[in-house]
């Protein structure tokens, strides 16, 4: 598959389609509801806000009824590779099998482009859910997509002690959590091609740099400087081209420098005394 804007979806598998998703109000999710819900199709939004627990199973038969793809963007609250393992293989195998009992043909999943090439970590407990999800009797795409814009932002306020953010050097192509979204729904919808597509923005960036101007657009941390976990047996990984899109994935803008624009309002928009305040440096969600 050749490098393009995305994928596409003239030739849907039906004009409208009956999607559940789950982890549908977390940071892709969401946007994946409202991209399917934009091209007409019916939406079974799903996660513990509305009754559905991928863990537990609570409400999954039923919301599941009638349903002919699930698109599964849910992540656990914890980074740690044991924890994040057992909850994407556990949230996998239920999803496997309460939709074969469902009739469900299909299953989407994100993933991380380079899970593959980490050794431990959140990367490896990707591959575990990737590997458990391919493993389940309905036919399943992965798409593995490259950092998100709005992980650099994350990324920044971990790191933040003080007035200084220690931010590791990275190689990556940032990419909007809108296009993935865009790009799950046409997998969802659209005929099958390869069982694992990639997805990352127009060019390569650097984590460090990104951040640098985060931090300008929002007014803070003061500074940015190179920080390293001696600890990451996989820390060479980031300088090196792991996190890197191959030659076929899909490149879809906006880029980072653009998606700020819209995201986050310039520091130097300060609110005169005594003037309304306004979010000017909270992230939009879009």
């Amino acid at each position: 598959m050749q490098a393009h804007n995305k994928i596409s979806t003239g030739a849907t598998r039906q004009a409208h389609s009956k999607i559940a998703v789950a982890g549908a109000t977390g940071r892709v999710g969401h946007h994946v509801v409202e991209v399917l819900r934009e091209r007409g199709h019916e939406v079974v939004p799903m996660a513990r806000a509305t009754g559905v627990d991928v863990i537990s199973g609570h409400g999954l038969t039923e919301a599941l009824q009638g349903v002919e793809c699930i698109i599964d963007t849910a992540t656990g609250p914890s980074p740690e590779e044991h924890a994040a393992t057992e909850f994407f293989t556990t949230a996998a195998h239920n999803l496997q099998q309460a939709g074969s009992r469902a009739g469900v043909k299909r299953i989407v999943v994100v993933s991380i482009i380079g899970c593959d090439r980490f050794t431990g970590g959140y990367g490896k407990a990707k591959v575990a859910h990737e590997q458990a999800t391919l493993a389940g009797p309905i036919p399943a795409r992965i798409l593995r997509a490259a950092q998100f814009h709005e992980f650099v932002a994350q990324m920044v306020d971990w790191a933040t002690q003080g007035e200084v953010a220690y931010v590791q050097h990275m190689r990556t192509q940032l990419v909007a959590a809108r296009t993935v979204a865009e790009v799950l729904v046409d997998l969802a919808t659209g005929p099958y091609a390869e069982d694992v597509v990639e997805v990352a923005g127009p060019r390569e960036d650097s984590l460090l740099e990104a951040a640098k101007l985060l931090a300008a657009r929002r007014g803070h941390p003061r500074r940015i400087e190179v920080g390293s976990d001696p600890s990451d047996v996989d820390r060479d990984l980031y300088q090196s081209d792991a996190l890197l899109p191959g030659p076929g994935a899909i490149l879809a803008g906006p880029t980072f420098a653009d998606w700020l624009d819209t995201a986050f309002k310039p520091a130097a928009a300060v609110t005169p005394p005594g003037a309304s305040r306004t979010s000017g440096a909270r992230m939009a969600r879009r």
